[in-house]
């Protein structure tokens, strides 16, 4: 399992593949599995004062083409276009090694003045946005008739010199290890795995390996925004999108055209703070799940720590000649909470546990890790990991820890154990070092950017859009409220908060910082 943080158009599928009716709200893998991030380095300008970049990069001309389908995301049709764009490897070498970035557009589709790109980041980090977009062109029709839908797969990701740390059967034989380690020998095992991880994912990578922060990913950005042609950069980032919007935002204040941020980071938050806030925001999508099916908040969560403690003694039985591991249990119970439409399934999952049947948690956890039926597995998790750890700094210890689970089953007996070991083994023994606390994303001199907070996001909690504002600076963050459940608001059913977004999107039109739609 990783951590907990991702919601992307294939966390959107995952949910069907299980059996789920929830729909798309956007975006972010770790439920962004353990933790989403982003950064930049001390050493970041204030203003987007980049290396200058050699004009072979800046003049590039777009080959655009038809897309071609993978064993893993068929071909969209043809309506989308795909090409590639160079990139330095190295920004502080512009003139050194390229890598090619993998796009995907649909031209505007009329009924309006054009008004260029619409650049999208589905979150993760580790995200591919050349997968996604087709499948969230529906959400955003309206926006279509006026902006080409544009997204990419960020460098290391997928498409895009995508980085795979292990093979699949390392993958499977990977979910054995216990993620809540009770005794020394899982400790042990725990940590190894960490490690391993880390020295598969440096074998694979190389040098990309140093060069997929969050940064980086800006500064591909800016460089996308020219060769697009475009004079601003319209962009909806969704989960760490957000992170990656607000950093650019720092870098590029004079470049900030129409920013949508749904489904915010808390920009203030180092590793432990992030952990935290994602165990508050999971355990409060947990209790609204529990009273909406008239359960006692605290007594149902008693009873499903009950439930994982008998699966960790004793591992499931499911359909298939698998186990169902107190991991995968968890895994399986946070993916339904990223959308209330998936509450039912939720309900079914957990009553066949009960009753000794794991197959359909097991169903769930697979969705969520990208495993198909015939065993293969997805690379989200892979890129996540990867760009968060360069991003972050902050290495905890075992012992560090460990003495935080109190703290962490405090907040959550259901997600608290989970969540507090994750702060050391997410990044434990990582072979590159981390580049920063938190993030900058100081904006002054940028236009207005709009955050959409959701009050029961369980990956991202709402505090962290209005720390996003308050950050970004005076007159640039404006935020909107939606009271509702789930990860990301645009699309999720609000006719306040689609018109809201559409109009400031489409026309312009700013909302009054504080507006709440309920």
């Amino acid at each position: 399992m990783t951590r907990f943080a991702r919601w992307t158009a294939a966390a959107a599928a995952a949910l069907l593949v299980a059996g789920c009716s929830g729909g798309s709200s956007g975006e972010g893998k770790n439920t962004s599995g353990g933790q989403d991030r982003s950064g930049s380095p001390a050493t970041t300008p204030s203003s987007g004062a980049s290396p200058r970049l050699p004009s072979s990069l800046i003049s590039q001309r777009l080959d655009w083409g038809a897309c071609k389908g993978t064993s893993e995301s068929p071909a969209p049709g043809d309506a989308w276009q795909c090409t590639k764009l160079k990139v330095p490897l190295d920004y502080a070498q512009p003139d050194g090694r390229t890598i090619d970035l993998a796009l995907i557009r649909a031209k505007a589709a009329g009924g309006g003045k054009r008004l260029g790109s619409l650049v999208f980041n589905f979150g993760g980090p580790g995200a591919s946005g050349v997968a996604g977009m087709p499948s969230y062109a529906s959400t955003v029709s309206k926006l279509h008739q006026r902006y080409d839908l544009v997204s990419w797969d960020p460098r290391g990701v997928a498409a895009s010199e995508g980085l795979r740390c292990r093979s699949d059967k390392e993958m499977e034989a990977a979910e054995s290890v216990d993620a809540t380690p009770d005794d020394a020998t899982e400790e042990t095992a725990y940590l190894k795995d960490a490690t391993d991880f880390g020295k598969g994912c440096l074998k694979n990578g190389g040098k990309l390996m140093s060069h997929v922060s969050t940064t980086d990913t800006a500064r591909d950005l800016d460089l996308m925004r020219q060769v697009l042609g475009d004079p601003k950069m319209h962009y909806f980032g969704i989960s760490y999108g957000t992170e990656l919007g607000g950093v650019y935002a720092h870098l590029f204040p004079e470049h900030v055209g129409r920013v949508v941020l749904d489904a915010v980071v808390d920009p203030s938050a180092d590793t432990v703070g992030h952990a935290k806030n994602q165990t508050r925001g999971f355990q409060r999508a947990l209790d609204a799940y529990l009273k909406s099916t008239g359960q006692d908040p605290k007594r149902g969560s008693q009873k499903i720590v009950d439930l994982l403690e008998r699966i960790d003694a004793k591992p499931l039985a499911a359909s298939s000649d698998r186990k169902l591991t107190q991991t995968l249990a968890l895994t399986g119970i946070v993916l339904p909470l990223y959308s209330e439409q998936a509450w039912p399934t939720l309900t079914s999952a957990l009553k066949a546990a009960e009753g000794g049947d794991g197959s359909q948690l097991l169903t769930l956890a697979d969705g969520y890790n990208e495993r198909d039926a015939s065993g293969h597995y997805g690379t989200t998790a892979h890129a996540q990991r990867v760009i968060s750890c360069l991003d972050d700094k902050q290495r905890l210890t075992p012992e560090e820890a460990e003495g935080l689970l109190p703290d962490f089953e405090r907040i959550s007996p259901v997600f608290g154990d989970f969540m507090g070991w994750d702060t050391a083994g997410w990044c434990h023994d990582w072979p590159v070092a981390g580049q920063y606390d938190t993030p900058e994303v100081s904006a002054p001199g940028s236009a207005p950017v709009l955050l959409v907070g959701n009050t029961g996001d369980p990956a991202t909690p709402y505090e962290g859009a209005r720390k996003m504002a308050d950050e970004l600076g005076k007159d640039v963050g404006v935020l909107l409220t939606w009271k509702g459940e789930g990860h990301g608001a645009y699309g999720s059913g609000s006719d306040c908060v689609d018109s809201t977004v559409n109009g400031y999107l489409l026309d312009g039109s700013v909302p009054r910082d504080g507006k709440v739609c309920s």
